[in-house]
């Protein structure tokens, strides 16, 4: 018999209906809450929460004009970055053409000014140099040509060699002793060993700066010899067919001293191969700051570890951080060089061949035999850290985002100046000497084919950069955190 005092009714769960109807509003209400919160705010949220509305509507007013005056000086402080930072790369090649005279050649005559030649009148020498010198007047773009007498190479060609080996000219032009001698011989006697192209030598070092040579100085060579050999073979033919003393015959078993007569004998004294070194002094080398730039993101919040008292320990002495900082960001370069390096390793550039003499023609030749390697790792350490502790001391001056902006300006600049010779770029650009990567490419051109070596110059700048935002990095870590807690106290007070 059922009590008639009970509240309600049962259901067949042993609850009241006065129980289901309060659990039902709770979770209807419990729905709702949860579907405001799913919403994303777009149906005014949780209770309380503003409502969103359009962009233009009025409470917004402020708000639209702050936002848009901070995107318009964003903007302006862009553009002029943009004209003032990549002008800086297009400029270095923007009188190229009228600076192509700056590429020294240096044009040595010794036709008949050594025995047994100095009784026969030359002939071929004072053609080259009349020639040389009418292109210096020209108002087209030229080499600059400067004749040399033999004496101020002590009357010896491999002097001259030495003097295009050790950067003081860009290429030589040299008229050999016997030119108009051998030449004269060759047609008086049928001389049927005679070869044209031992009046003449052409000497450079493509290995210098490959793009220079095949760009600039051996387009224009190649019209000199073009021109001197028309010339000389119109005026020659002409002297020879007069000379009836001179038996047919001779021409006959001789013809080559008719024509071509003469020729040029090209010394690439260091040429540039193999083509995979051409990332390891151009292009290549710019992984060398960018991989620099971004360790610092990486290894901060590791240092950051050591100053933090909710990690479980206690925190350290702020300078003994920068200290770990330094060491462990400089170790960090140490490696990742040494990776960098590996892979020219890997793809087989020679670094083990010896060294050759300054004055013959060499192909990867090694100025440090087996330890060639080595100074190649250590010039590129000492690169990176040059480089690298340049982006940490400004990451921690300016923050983010604007050390974006550095990073940008910190390659063009050194990119400008480093893969773009100096010689051919407006003379504004002589600091470009002073920059790190400059020093790198010179420093691994020397290294991996025996050029001439400045490589003390370029390690000591390289050590100058250093030591400079060596000295510089404890103010900039100091600033850093003095602005992180200047931010700490806003957020807090607001």
């Amino acid at each position: 018999m059922v009590d008639e005092g009970t509240h309600g009714a049962r259901n067949g769960n042993g609850m009241s209906s006065d129980s289901n109807e309060t659990l039902n509003a709770q979770q209807h209400e419990s729905n709702e809450t949860s579907s405001k919160e799913n919403d994303g705010g777009e149906k005014g949220g949780v209770e309380g929460s503003p409502q969103p509305v359009p962009v233009f509507h009025s409470s917004l007013r402020k708000l639209r004009l702050q936002a848009f005056g901070l995107w318009a000086r964003t903007v302006l402080i862009l553009c002029t970055f943009i004209l003032a930072v990549l002008s800086l790369y297009w400029a270095v090649l923007y009188h190229v053409e009228t600076n192509t005279s700056s590429l020294n050649v240096f044009v040595v005559d010794f036709d008949g000014t050594q025995d047994p030649y100095q009784s026969i009148k030359p002939i071929l020498g004072p053609l080259v140099t009349q020639t040389t010198e009418i292109m210096l007047r020209s108002p087209e773009p030229h080499l600059g040509y400067i004749t040399k007498p033999p004496s101020d190479f002590a009357n010896d060609p491999i002097q001259v060699r030495q003097a295009v080996y050790d950067f003081h000219a860009w290429a030589a032009v040299i008229i050999n002793a016997n030119a108009t001698g051998l030449l004269q011989a060759a047609v008086d006697q049928g001389n049927t060993s005679y070869d044209p192209l031992g009046a003449c030598q052409i000497v450079y070092v493509q290995a210098r700066d490959q793009d220079i040579y095949s760009s600039y100085i051996l387009p224009q060579l190649n019209n000199l010899q073009t021109q001197i050999t028309s010339q000389f073979g119109q005026m020659w033919t002409k002297i020879v067919l007069q000379n009836t003393s001179i038996p047919i015959t001779n021409l006959q078993a001789a013809p080559q001293a008719l024509s071509p007569a003469v020729g040029f004998s090209q010394y690439n004294l260091r040429p540039f191969r193999p083509a995979v070194a051409t990332p390891a002094v151009t292009i290549g080398l710019i992984y060398l700051i960018i991989i620099a730039f971004f360790s610092f993101s990486f290894f901060l919040p590791i240092y950051m570890k050591f100053i933090k008292p909710n990690e479980g320990h206690p925190p350290i002495k702020f300078w003994k951080l920068i200290v770990i900082r330094y060491f462990g960001a400089n170790l960090a370069y140490f490696f990742m060089s040494l990776a960098y390096s590996f892979i020219s390793l890997a793809f087989q550039i020679p670094f083990a061949n010896g060294n050759a003499d300054d004055t013959v023609v060499a192909n990867n030749p090694d100025p440090y035999g087996k330890g060639t390697f080595v100074v190649y790792w250590m010039v590129n350490f000492v690169g990176m850290a040059a480089l690298g502790l340049a982006c940490e001391n400004v990451a921690m001056i300016v923050g983010q985002p604007w050390v974006a902006l550095w990073l940008i300006f910190w390659v063009i600049t050194n990119v400008s100046t480093a893969f773009y010779s100096l010689d051919l770029a407006p003379k504004w650009y002589s600091w470009g000497y002073a920059w790190p990567l400059h020093n790198i490419v010179e420093a691994s051109r020397s290294t991996l084919f025996d050029l001439h070596s400045r490589i003390g110059l370029n390690l000591g700048i390289l050590f100058v950069w250093v030591a400079i935002n060596a000295a510089l990095f404890p103010v900039c870590c100091y600033f850093m955190r003095w602005k992180t807690m200047r931010e700490k106290k806003k957020g807090k007070e607001s």
